[in-house]
């Protein structure tokens, strides 16, 4: 579902994406004399040690134009994988399409030559060809799978996993259901791209205008007003640039599902229902919630922490969240809204087939402050808060651990702006949820439900500036692009802080694969376990990494059109 979006490129934007457009089109029918094409299949579930997974090209029609997807089994989604903890599984992947492709399991630990990255663990698999995957299952919890080859994530290329624990776990529920969230463009991936590169602001239509700088001044007074605008301009950016793709292309999938088709989950009066919410999506970074019923959170990426009862979870590309609902004898709404509120997907939680619960308006836009710039803190604490883990919210006295210099470019092409002042802002619901009256999920209420007091401190630390050049939609680590990187050394045994300084205006969901990141929340005891973590704009943020996995990983920001600069290879060595 989309929002109302108003006004009109300039004529030279509308040149531009026709010939882009014409030319993709091109393309697409050269390709297609070769091609045949399947058609889409419903959504399976498959159990068991051993799965065959075919990769191909698969018609479907989300908005009403048939378009081509590539899929895992012929769903869009994948098939939903159910494992076992301690299991051995053996996945064969057959491509099926004209091009090499991959599968990676995400967050699964995992020998390097199983993850399934290209260029890294594996060549990839090329077309008609078999990859036989096998490896022990050592977790348990909520994940997801998907393409790690550009572009064939955003069309399609992902699925959802279902690890069953080997011992009993520490809550109990009646119902069980994977609300799994997903972005479809019937644009082609490539043309998406080189759109973002020619104008970064093509897909936002929630720029300032004249009107609202008289409203600054009207507010602020003329000089406050222009200094403002006079920043913003010098940095090259704008408080409303809150997501790059938004829904002028994107289509907002539930389960494979649109918001008019609403994907439904039952339940019985009196029943508790445990949701699986997966962000399988490329770009969007969602905020979830269910009007009129807390969410219990129970596990996050996997893991479980300490129950924690929240309204609204905002839940980053390639984050999971485990919750537990406790639903009246009614129909509920499960809503969730992109970050930048240009559309959002519903489905219905309800006792019966036929209702439909009625989804609640969109929230408006905030835009972003000083403080998302990296130039202070976030102004709002929390009410109740112990003072240790009060430290690592806005900021703390900074553990010494030797620093390990790594190479970094303050100027050029890859980076327009350093943070001057960024902090820990753990308890920050982040922009376009402050101030809403409703609970929101931050990471500073998360916390382990095991004990991580005895774990080693850090041996030594690294920090990663998250970088990049918004005008020429360019991203980095360091200030440095991928293509010009070196890869970052990992000494297997070590314990390793990692800090991240995001020194730009977007939300970056940083993976690393292979091994755990500890996230610190001021509470030693209690670290959370996660394999992404959503570093806010201007903000810092820290993890703990034991190296207990030899070989070469990924790590990088999990937004698709970020990732081909805002990259790095990790070798354990």
């Amino acid at each position: 579902m989309k929002a109302d979006l108003i006004g009109r490129r300039g004529f030279l934007q509308s040149v531009a994406a026709a010939t882009l457009l014409l030319g993709s089109h091109k393309r697409l029918f050269a390709e297609g004399v070769k091609r045949s094409f399947g058609a889409r299949k419903p959504e399976e579930v498959l159990e068991g040690e051993e799965f065959h997974l075919t990769l191909e090209e698969t018609v479907v029609n989300i908005t009403g134009t048939p378009k081509v997807a590539t899929t895992i089994n012929g769903s869009l989604p994948g098939p939903t994988l159910k494992w076992r903890e301690g299991d051995e599984v053996t996945i064969h992947v057959t491509n099926k399409m004209p091009e090499s492709a991959s599968i990676h399991w995400h967050g699964i630990i995992l020998p390097f030559n199983m993850d399934g990255v290209p260029g890294i663990s594996y060549p990839g698999i090329a077309p008609g060809e078999t990859f036989t995957y096998r490896f022990k299952v050592n977790q348990s919890g909520t994940y997801w799978y998907h393409s790690h080859t550009p572009f064939h994530e955003q069309t399609g290329m992902h699925g959802s996993i279902i690890i069953e624990p080997r011992e009993s776990e520490p809550f109990e529920y009646d119902r069980d259901y994977i609300v799994s969230l997903s972005d479809w463009s019937d644009e082609k991936p490539s043309a998406i791209f080189r759109k973002l590169k020619i104008f970064s602001d093509y897909y936002n239509f929630n720029q300032r205008t004249v009107g609202d700088f008289f409203e600054e001044v009207k507010e602020k007074g003329f000089v406050e007003a222009f200094k403002a605008r006079k920043m913003w301009n010098e940095m090259r950016m704008s408080d409303r640039d809150l997501s790059d793709v938004t829904a002028y292309t994107y289509t907002y999938l539930m389960n494979g599902m649109t918001d008019s088709q609403d994907w439904r989950g039952l339940f019985k009066k009196g029943e508790k229902v445990r949701l699986r919410l997966i962000n399988e999506s490329a770009m969007t970074n969602f905020d979830i919630r269910i009007p009129g019923l807390k969410m219990e959170v129970v596990a996050a990426d996997g893991n479980y922490v300490k129950p924690v009862e929240v309204d609204e979870i905002r839940i980053g590309v390639a984050e999971t969240y485990d919750v537990i609902v406790k639903p009246d004898d009614r129909a509920y709404c499960i809503f969730a809204q992109s970050i930048e509120r240009s559309g959002f997907v519903g489905g219905t939680l309800a006792p019966d087939s036929t209702s439909k619960a009625v989804r609640p308006p969109m929230d408006k836009p905030q835009p972003l402050t000083m403080a998302d710039m990296g130039m202070g803190a976030y102004s709002e604490k929390p009410k109740k808060m112990n003072m240790a883990h009060m430290k690592m919210t806005t900021e703390r006295s900074e553990p010494k651990y030797p620093i390990t210099p790594l190479p970094i470019r303050r100027s050029g092409p890859a980076v327009t702006m350093w943070a001057k002042d960024p902090r820990y802002r753990l308890d920050d619901p982040g922009v376009g949820l402050r101030g809403n009256g409703r609970k929101v999920l931050t990471y500073a209420d998360l916390r382990s439900l095991r004990s991580t007091a005895d774990d080693p401190q850090p041996d030594r630390e690294i920090v990663l500036h998250l970088t990049g050049n918004m005008e020429r939609y360019i991203w980095s680590i360091n200030g440095i692009t991928y293509d010009e990187s070196e890869p970052l050394k990992f000494n297997y045994g070590e314990r390793l802080r990692i800090t991240f300084v995001n020194d730009t205006m977007m939300n970056h969901p940083m993976h690393l694969h292979g091994m755990w990141s500890d996230l610190e929340t001021g509470d030693d005891a209690h670290l959370v376990r996660k394999h992404t973590l959503l570093v806010q704009p201007g903000s810092k943020l820290s993890c703990r990494v034991t190296v207990d996995a030899k070989g070469a990983w990924a790590f990088h920001c999990h937004l698709l059109y970020h990732m081909l600069g805002m990259f790095r290879k990790v070798e354990v060595v």
